[in-house]
Protein backbone atom coordinates (compact mmCIF):
# COMPACT_ATOMS: atom_id res chain seq x y z
CA UNK A 1 0.00 0.00 0.00
CA UNK A 2 2.58 2.28 0.95
CA UNK A 3 4.30 1.62 -2.58
CA UNK A 4 1.47 2.52 -4.44
CA UNK A 5 1.00 5.57 -2.39
CA UNK A 6 4.55 6.76 -2.79
CA UNK A 7 4.22 6.13 -6.87
CA UNK A 8 0.94 7.68 -6.82
CA UNK A 9 3.15 10.89 -5.05
CA UNK A 10 5.96 10.75 -7.41
CA UNK A 11 3.92 10.54 -10.80
CA UNK A 12 1.77 13.76 -9.54
CA UNK A 13 5.22 15.37 -8.50
CA UNK A 14 6.52 14.76 -12.02
CA UNK A 15 3.41 16.21 -13.32
CA UNK A 16 3.53 19.52 -11.64
CA UNK A 17 7.16 19.89 -12.43
CA UNK A 18 6.55 19.33 -16.10
CA UNK A 19 2.91 21.07 -16.48
CA UNK A 20 2.47 18.84 -19.63
CA UNK A 21 0.64 16.24 -20.63
CA UNK A 22 0.46 14.51 -23.66
CA UNK A 23 -2.43 11.77 -24.94
CA UNK A 24 -1.58 9.81 -27.83
CA UNK A 25 1.74 11.51 -27.75
CA UNK A 26 5.02 10.99 -25.74
CA UNK A 27 6.14 14.71 -26.32
CA UNK A 28 3.54 16.79 -25.59
CA UNK A 29 4.12 20.78 -26.45
CA UNK A 30 1.54 22.28 -24.28
CA UNK A 31 0.09 22.01 -20.91
CA UNK A 32 -2.41 19.82 -22.92
CA UNK A 33 -1.51 18.13 -26.07
CA UNK A 34 -3.98 15.90 -27.40
CA UNK A 35 -2.89 13.88 -30.70
CA UNK A 36 -6.46 13.03 -32.16
CA UNK A 37 -10.27 13.48 -32.58
CA UNK A 38 -12.21 15.54 -29.67
CA UNK A 39 -15.84 15.15 -29.25
CA UNK A 40 -18.12 17.31 -26.97
CA UNK A 41 -21.64 15.50 -26.57
CA UNK A 42 -23.28 18.65 -25.38
CA UNK A 43 -22.35 22.54 -25.59
CA UNK A 44 -24.80 25.30 -24.20
CA UNK A 45 -26.39 27.91 -27.05
CA UNK A 46 -25.70 31.31 -26.66
CA UNK A 47 -28.55 33.84 -28.30
CA UNK A 48 -25.66 36.62 -29.09
CA UNK A 49 -21.55 36.88 -29.56
CA UNK A 50 -20.82 40.03 -27.65
CA UNK A 51 -19.08 38.77 -23.92
CA UNK A 52 -18.21 35.50 -26.03
CA UNK A 53 -14.83 34.68 -27.49
CA UNK A 54 -14.38 31.89 -30.09
CA UNK A 55 -11.75 29.39 -30.47
CA UNK A 56 -9.69 28.46 -33.34
CA UNK A 57 -7.26 25.88 -34.37
CA UNK A 58 -4.10 27.11 -36.31
CA UNK A 59 -3.59 25.02 -38.77
CA UNK A 60 0.20 24.59 -39.24
CA UNK A 61 0.97 24.27 -35.27
CA UNK A 62 -2.53 23.67 -34.36
CA UNK A 63 -2.61 25.21 -31.40
CA UNK A 64 -5.86 25.86 -29.92
CA UNK A 65 -6.50 30.25 -29.28
CA UNK A 66 -9.52 32.32 -28.10
CA UNK A 67 -10.34 35.26 -31.26
CA UNK A 68 -12.54 37.96 -31.05
CA UNK A 69 -15.54 37.57 -32.83
CA UNK A 70 -15.20 41.03 -34.61
CA UNK A 71 -12.03 39.85 -36.48
CA UNK A 72 -14.20 37.47 -38.05
CA UNK A 73 -16.66 39.71 -38.75
CA UNK A 74 -14.18 42.39 -40.22
CA UNK A 75 -11.98 39.54 -42.13
CA UNK A 76 -15.49 38.57 -43.79
CA UNK A 77 -16.77 41.97 -44.09
CA UNK A 78 -13.48 42.68 -46.10
CA UNK A 79 -12.94 39.76 -48.27
CA UNK A 80 -16.73 40.30 -49.76
CA UNK A 81 -15.35 43.55 -50.93
CA UNK A 82 -16.38 46.70 -48.67
CA UNK A 83 -17.27 49.43 -50.81
CA UNK A 84 -14.41 51.76 -49.41
CA UNK A 85 -16.33 54.87 -51.64
CA UNK A 86 -19.46 55.27 -49.26
CA UNK A 87 -19.56 58.90 -47.67
CA UNK A 88 -22.49 60.62 -46.30
CA UNK A 89 -22.53 64.02 -44.00
CA UNK A 90 -25.31 66.16 -42.70
CA UNK A 91 -24.76 69.20 -41.84
CA UNK A 92 -27.27 71.35 -39.25
CA UNK A 93 -25.74 73.93 -37.93
CA UNK A 94 -23.51 76.65 -38.58
CA UNK A 95 -23.87 76.60 -42.42
CA UNK A 96 -21.86 79.34 -44.40
CA UNK A 97 -21.35 79.55 -48.20
CA UNK A 98 -18.24 79.42 -49.70
CA UNK A 99 -16.91 81.41 -53.15
CA UNK A 100 -14.23 80.64 -55.17
CA UNK A 101 -12.74 82.25 -58.41
CA UNK A 102 -12.90 79.15 -59.88
CA UNK A 103 -16.49 78.11 -59.56
CA UNK A 104 -19.03 78.92 -62.08
CA UNK A 105 -21.11 82.60 -61.26
CA UNK A 106 -23.78 82.43 -58.49
CA UNK A 107 -22.35 79.08 -57.76
CA UNK A 108 -21.33 78.67 -53.70
CA UNK A 109 -19.92 75.45 -52.01
CA UNK A 110 -21.97 74.29 -48.47
CA UNK A 111 -18.99 74.14 -46.06
CA UNK A 112 -19.05 70.39 -45.45
CA UNK A 113 -16.36 68.92 -42.71
CA UNK A 114 -14.99 65.56 -42.44
CA UNK A 115 -16.34 65.78 -38.94
CA UNK A 116 -19.96 66.10 -39.75
CA UNK A 117 -19.57 62.38 -41.65
CA UNK A 118 -22.55 60.02 -40.96
CA UNK A 119 -20.10 57.33 -42.60
CA UNK A 120 -17.45 56.57 -44.87
CA UNK A 121 -14.04 57.50 -44.57
CA UNK A 122 -12.37 60.75 -43.00
CA UNK A 123 -9.63 60.91 -45.54
CA UNK A 124 -12.32 61.06 -48.91
CA UNK A 125 -13.27 64.15 -47.67
CA UNK A 126 -10.93 67.05 -47.46
CA UNK A 127 -11.81 70.33 -45.54
CA UNK A 128 -9.38 72.72 -46.92
CA UNK A 129 -11.62 73.29 -49.80
CA UNK A 130 -14.85 71.41 -48.44
CA UNK A 131 -14.71 68.62 -51.47
CA UNK A 132 -15.06 64.75 -51.82
CA UNK A 133 -12.51 63.26 -53.64
CA UNK A 134 -12.89 60.41 -56.22
CA UNK A 135 -11.15 57.37 -55.17
CA UNK A 136 -10.87 56.07 -58.74
CA UNK A 137 -12.67 56.50 -61.95
CA UNK A 138 -16.40 54.89 -62.16
CA UNK A 139 -20.17 55.37 -62.53
CA UNK A 140 -21.08 56.92 -58.61
CA UNK A 141 -24.17 57.47 -57.22
CA UNK A 142 -24.91 61.02 -55.36
CA UNK A 143 -27.44 62.59 -53.69
CA UNK A 144 -28.02 66.42 -52.02
CA UNK A 145 -30.82 67.40 -50.21
CA UNK A 146 -30.87 71.72 -49.06
CA UNK A 147 -33.29 73.03 -46.79
CA UNK A 148 -33.04 76.79 -47.31
CA UNK A 149 -34.45 78.38 -43.76
CA UNK A 150 -37.50 76.96 -42.26
CA UNK A 151 -38.11 75.64 -45.83
CA UNK A 152 -41.01 77.65 -47.06
CA UNK A 153 -40.34 81.40 -47.78
CA UNK A 154 -42.98 84.19 -48.05
CA UNK A 155 -41.69 85.41 -51.28
CA UNK A 156 -41.02 84.05 -54.96
CA UNK A 157 -37.22 84.22 -54.91
CA UNK A 158 -35.45 85.87 -58.00
CA UNK A 159 -32.78 84.45 -60.17
CA UNK A 160 -34.15 80.95 -59.47
CA UNK A 161 -31.87 79.74 -56.90
CA UNK A 162 -31.45 76.04 -55.98
CA UNK A 163 -29.09 73.20 -55.38
CA UNK A 164 -26.10 72.56 -57.81
CA UNK A 165 -23.97 69.33 -57.39
CA UNK A 166 -20.20 70.95 -58.96
CA UNK A 167 -16.79 68.74 -60.01
CA UNK A 168 -13.87 70.16 -60.80
CA UNK A 169 -11.01 68.56 -62.60
CA UNK A 170 -8.01 69.63 -63.61
CA UNK A 171 -8.72 73.11 -62.18
CA UNK A 172 -11.94 73.20 -64.14
CA UNK A 173 -15.14 74.09 -62.27
CA UNK A 174 -18.01 72.33 -63.78
CA UNK A 175 -21.84 72.47 -62.52
CA UNK A 176 -22.72 68.63 -63.74
CA UNK A 177 -26.47 69.03 -62.17
CA UNK A 178 -28.65 71.45 -60.36
CA UNK A 179 -32.53 72.09 -59.51
CA UNK A 180 -34.16 74.92 -58.41
CA UNK A 181 -36.17 75.50 -55.03
CA UNK A 182 -40.21 75.34 -56.62
CA UNK A 183 -42.69 78.31 -55.94
CA UNK A 184 -46.41 77.50 -55.37
CA UNK A 185 -48.84 80.62 -56.34
CA UNK A 186 -51.63 80.87 -53.67
CA UNK A 187 -54.80 83.10 -53.21
CA UNK A 188 -53.12 85.68 -50.43
CA UNK A 189 -49.66 84.56 -50.71
CA UNK A 190 -46.65 83.65 -53.08
CA UNK A 191 -44.85 81.29 -51.48
CA UNK A 192 -40.83 79.43 -51.89
CA UNK A 193 -40.93 76.26 -51.34
CA UNK A 194 -37.18 76.50 -50.45
CA UNK A 195 -36.24 72.41 -50.20
CA UNK A 196 -35.12 70.45 -53.08
CA UNK A 197 -32.65 67.52 -53.47
CA UNK A 198 -31.12 66.20 -56.52
CA UNK A 199 -30.40 62.57 -56.74
CA UNK A 200 -28.93 60.36 -59.72
CA UNK A 201 -25.84 58.72 -61.29
CA UNK A 202 -22.60 60.00 -62.76
CA UNK A 203 -19.39 59.38 -64.29
CA UNK A 204 -16.09 60.86 -62.39
CA UNK A 205 -12.43 60.39 -62.94
CA UNK A 206 -10.55 59.64 -60.26
CA UNK A 207 -9.02 63.03 -58.49
CA UNK A 208 -12.20 64.49 -59.59
CA UNK A 209 -13.85 66.95 -56.89
CA UNK A 210 -17.40 67.10 -56.07
CA UNK A 211 -18.78 70.13 -54.25
CA UNK A 212 -22.22 70.62 -52.59
CA UNK A 213 -23.70 74.53 -52.99
CA UNK A 214 -26.34 76.66 -54.00
CA UNK A 215 -26.64 78.23 -57.46
CA UNK A 216 -28.00 81.63 -57.59
CA UNK A 217 -27.25 82.02 -54.19
CA UNK A 218 -26.78 85.97 -54.79
CA UNK A 219 -30.61 86.36 -54.34
CA UNK A 220 -30.53 84.20 -50.64
CA UNK A 221 -30.81 86.22 -47.22
CA UNK A 222 -27.69 85.06 -45.38
CA UNK A 223 -29.74 85.27 -42.46
CA UNK A 224 -31.53 82.45 -42.80
CA UNK A 225 -28.72 79.99 -43.07
CA UNK A 226 -28.45 79.57 -39.52
CA UNK A 227 -32.19 77.54 -40.17
CA UNK A 228 -30.89 75.72 -42.54
CA UNK A 229 -30.13 71.98 -42.95
CA UNK A 230 -27.74 70.22 -45.36
CA UNK A 231 -27.18 66.82 -46.55
CA UNK A 232 -25.43 64.66 -49.08
CA UNK A 233 -23.89 60.64 -49.81
CA UNK A 234 -22.07 59.41 -52.50
CA UNK A 235 -20.86 55.96 -53.50
CA UNK A 236 -19.29 54.06 -56.30
CA UNK A 237 -21.58 51.30 -58.41
CA UNK A 238 -19.78 50.66 -61.01
CA UNK A 239 -16.70 50.55 -62.87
Amino acid sequence: MKTKIYSLLLALSAASAFSQVGINTATPSATLDVNGTLKVRDTQMIPSLPGYTLMVVNDGTFQVAKVDPQVLIDAATTSAGTNTTVYAAKKTSGISLLSLGLFPSGFRAVNFLAAERSIGSAALFSDTDNTYTIPSAGIYAVGFTFKYGTGLQASILANSPGVGILRTRAGVATIIDNRPFSGANLILLSLTISETSLSSIYSFQAGDKISFGLTGSTALDVSLLGASVASFYIYKVSN
